[in-house]
């Protein structure tokens, strides 16, 4: 075994990934915020207005964003899913299930961000078009992964559960993505990510692209927290968990 397998098969043990994580946690959550308030001001203040939109078009710097990691996120949880399944690992379940709930509030972020801007856009808060409407059921498919665990008392046989109702719902992520091809859509076709030269130009692309980065490093700081958290709750009487506790009271 090479000395990155081994790292990686390190990381599926809590007792080794419960203190990494502690370390990773605060460079992330200072990478997120930095390049936040970074992306953020260079959209919102200094981007020049769109010339249909105007100044609602700056919505896209959380909308979009939103969006992507809403997708990005459940990629990682079927990831985590298959790994779950095929391997047994429980790291990888604590991983699925510690990221839905981010998940879902990307998805919720999206979503409401997107009535904001359809108001003025298009004269109503919501349509049944086929990417809003694909993005609902995708906030949906979160929402019963989150209850689904919570409803079996066995974690181990409610990351299985879950694990397989993931793999499923993963077919929405291609709706989501060609929605826009596929059907008759109000929405917005894809301006960053087509084939060739993205039509959105550069001074708006640019902070786009920081504010993307911003939020999955807010992802990862989150998945991590959480992941430290579902191992407190699981592994309360482990003697791993004391004896790291002990030592982190002692370094304080």
């Amino acid at each position: 075994m090479n000395r990155f397998m081994k790292w990686v098969y390190q990381l599926g043990k809590p007792r080794f990934f419960y203190p990494l994580a502690g370390k990773l946690s605060p460079w992330l959550a200072a990478i997120s915020l930095l390049l936040l308030v970074v992306g953020g001001y260079w959209g919102l203040v200094v981007a020049p207005a769109d010339y249909q939109q105007g100044e609602a078009f700056r919505i896209i710097y959380v909308h979009v964003p939103a969006a992507w990691l809403s997708m990005f996120v459940y990629a990682m949880m079927t990831v985590s899913a298959i790994v779950a399944l095929v391997w047994r690992v429980r790291m990888a379940e604590i991983a699925l299930m510690s990221s839905a709930t981010i998940g879902a509030s990307f998805a919720l972020i999206a979503l409401l961000t997107g009535a904001i801007w359809g108001k003025p856009m298009w004269g109503t808060w919501w349509v049944w078009d086929a990417r809003l409407t694909s993005e609902l059921i995708l906030l949906f498919v979160y929402i019963g992964i989150i209850a689904l665990y919570n409803a079996i008392d066995d974690k181990r046989s409610a990351g299985k559960a879950v694990s397989i109702l993931t793999v499923v719902g993963v077919v929405n992520l291609p709706i989501i993505h060609y929605s826009v091809v596929w059907w008759n859509t109000l929405h917005q076709a894809a301006s960053v990510s087509k084939l060739g030269a993205p039509s959105i130009h550069i001074d708006m692309l640019l902070p786009l692209l920081v504010v993307a980065v911003a939020f999955k490093a807010f992802y990862g700081w989150m998945l991590l927290i959480n992941m430290r958290t579902m191992l407190v709750e699981q592994d309360a009487s482990a003697g791993w968990l004391r004896a790291l506790l002990h030592e982190e009271r002692k370094d304080g």
